[in-house]
């Protein structure tokens, strides 16, 4: 089996609610920032990996339309919304069996590509899971203090300093055991750090969460006056 991902799984299945009537006919995904739908710059940062599946569950069919003719597999839930860890485990056989990045798709980012941030830092001898983290004050659009601590040698653990941009590299063979059909990879994660194997990069560019209508703003801000690249 592989140990380097050649698998993106981009999660785009849930209801937007927090956009209000933004999301009334439309899933997030095809909300427009900067002239393009947000599922349109996630696409664009995993055009290197082989590939490419989209989780869907509201309004569908609207995404299903917007992606076709494109080399983008979709992974239709339903009746039910099954979260990021039921979502990833559902999309499997289309994934493959090897580690597998995953990207939400309700961010907006300037500097280094994300996913080839993470490529470069994966290490599978140490690693079950990479996250890629952005420093809480350079957290567009998102307040509070983080989600994880970073230590030197770069596990993570639960705490303040670093928010969670929502890309990371991760292996799944762990998804069978969790005996939900719905679940989020939070509980994944935290059987990992358990086992010292939840690791964290950082990404040195620019991130805005587009999750409320107030950060289309804040994401086209950023778009036109990128943030300095950390050291």
């Amino acid at each position: 089996m592989r140990h380097d991902p050649d698998a993106i799984m981009l999660f785009a299945a849930g209801f937007g609610t927090r956009m209000g009537a933004l999301t009334a006919d439309r899933p997030k995904p095809l909300i427009p920032v900067a002239g393009r739908p947000l599922i349109d710059h996630a696409l664009g940062l995993a055009e290197f990996v082989p590939k490419r599946v989209v989780n869907a569950h509201y309004h569908y069919q609207k995404l299903k339309n917007h992606l076709a003719g494109q080399a983008v597999e979709l992974s239709v839930e339903t009746p039910d919304i099954l979260e990021t860890g039921g979502g990833l485990r559902a999309a499997l056989p289309l994934l493959g069996p090897a580690p597998v990045f995953t990207l939400n798709t309700d961010a907006i980012w300037t500097g280094p590509n994300p996913l080839e941030t993470l490529r470069r830092a994966w290490d599978p001898t140490q690693m079950d899971a990479l996250l890629l983290l952005v420093p809480a004050s350079r957290a567009t659009g998102h307040s509070g203090p983080g989600d994880f601590a970073l230590a030197p040698d770069h596990q993570i653990t639960r705490g303040p300093g670093y928010v969670y941009s929502g890309a990371q590299i991760l292996r799944t063979d762990s998804l069978t055991s969790i005996d939900k059909p719905a679940f989020s990879l939070n509980v994944l994660w935290d059987i990992m750090a358990q086992s010292g194997r939840l690791f964290g990069a950082v990404h040195r560019g620019g991130w805005c969460d587009v999750g409320r209508p107030e950060g289309i703003d804040m994401a086209e801000a950023m778009l036109a006056n990128p943030p300095e690249l950390l050291p």
